[in-house]
């Protein structure tokens, strides 16, 4: 009676934490299918370290399961460990050995069952090696090399691909570019002062019946505010001189009025391309860093190569030139008049030439400075700070 109590209170005696201390485990993943290899687990019996009187091998840090009768045992360090306490359980069950084996009678018949686990190199103490089954074939099946050359090229092209939008804006602008600094300067010859300039500069021929530079002044103004206004043909037909004749005749006003009608369309046109080079302009602001410069740089490049090329014409033959130019927009015999009609006296043929000189110039001036403004440097180009970026690792680079 005496020698049952003290069993009884410690079999009810709370069992202690478990001592979880994971240092020594592997890094096996936990999966059920995951099993040791021959040798890992250990035999059913007890550990040699648990015989009477012994201590366990150097190195062991896992707690090993105490005696059946003891009402607890200790918990093992790793799953192996944990396989064979469980095993050793079992073997001391009184239908798996005789009631009478002893502890020393166990670790060998538990040694016949399984050997102990085997350790990693260089790993701690306890990690048994599991061995992976190999992964499963179609989940690395690899397309053939064309294929995969293929999809690199589409996936390169489309990284290094770039917008079209932006191109076709940049390139919108370069071609607007020249025909709205030609308005530009055509407009600014379409004024008095303009006229003004000419009638009092050195050198003007004078007219040889009988206008003065204040009658020219006066009817000049009249004709070039005739093509810029909304009047009728009345606005020069109704005028007269001071002898009370009229002063443009009905085939004058008739050219003047299809000059009106050219000049007014040029302008409209003008102030349409205007507008367009403005929505480019503000959508490559926002779109493309540096498109404005590029669109206009291309722009500036094609305004020369056009002046150019027109001043040359006119040079070697300003007749011919002229006479050309008014076959484009006019009818035959609409354009020619006497040389004492009003539109020679008052626009005589070094009024036009002037005039061309002075449109070529301000164009060939404009799209210069545009071309200097707009010259890709290193440092509009953005080089200049990668440049300095990159020697500035190289300093780095460089010091000790």
């Amino acid at each position: 009676m005496n020698d049952e109590t003290p069993a009884r209170a410690k079999s009810a005696a709370p069992q202690p934490e478990p001592f979880l201390d994971t240092s020594g485990d592997s890094d096996e993943p936990a999966f059920s299918w995951l099993t040791p290899t021959d040798g890992d687990e250990r035999g059913g019996g007890e550990p040699a370290g648990d015989k009477a009187g012994g201590e366990e091998p150097a190195g062991e840090k896992s707690v090993r399961p105490g005696p059946a009768a003891g009402g607890h045992a200790g918990q093992p360090e790793t799953r192996a460990h944990r396989k064979a306490a469980e095993a050793a359980v079992e073997a001391s069950a009184p239908g798996n050995h005789a009631a009478g084996s002893s502890a020393a009678e166990r670790p060998a018949a538990g040694s016949s069952t399984a050997a102990p686990p085997a350790e990693e190199p260089g790993a701690g103490s306890g990690s048994p090696v599991f061995k992976e089954p190999l992964p499963t074939s179609a989940l690395h099946v690899r397309p053939p090399e064309e294929e995969v050359e293929r999809r690199n090229a589409q996936r390169e092209s489309a990284a290094n691909a770039k917008p079209v939008a932006p191109r076709v804006m940049q390139v919108l602008l370069a071609i607007i570019y020249p025909f709205i600094l030609l308005i530009l300067a055509v407009r600014a010859v379409t004024t008095p002062l303009f006229l003004w300039v000419e009638y009092n500069r050195p050198g003007f021929p004078g007219d040889g019946y009988g206008f003065n530079t204040d009658d020219r002044m006066t009817y000049g103004s009249y004709s070039v505010d005739y093509l810029l206004n909304w009047a009728g043909p009345r606005y020069l037909g109704d005028l007269v001189q001071r002898s009370g004749e009229k002063l443009f005749k009905d085939g004058e006003v008739s050219h003047m009025a299809d000059v009106k009608a050219v000049i007014l369309s040029t302008f409209g046109a003008g102030t349409l391309l205007l507008l367009l080079a403005l929505v480019a302009i503000l959508y490559l602001r926002k779109r493309s860093t540096g498109g404005i410069r590029r669109g206009l740089f291309a722009g500036s490049i094609i305004t020369l190569v056009l002046i150019l090329g027109l001043g040359t014409l006119a040079a070697l033959g300003w007749q011919q030139f002229f006479t050309e130019f008014h076959r484009v927009f006019f009818a035959d015999g609409s354009w020619t008049f006497s040389l004492d009609d009003t539109l020679i006296r008052l626009f005589p043929s070094q009024f036009w030439i002037d005039a061309g000189i002075a449109i070529g110039a301000m164009v060939f001036l404009a799209s210069i400075v545009t071309l200097v403004l707009t010259w890709p440097t290193r440092r509009r180009r953005g080089v200049a700070p990668e440049a300095k970026k990159v020697d500035a690792e190289q300093e780095k680079v460089d010091q000790p």
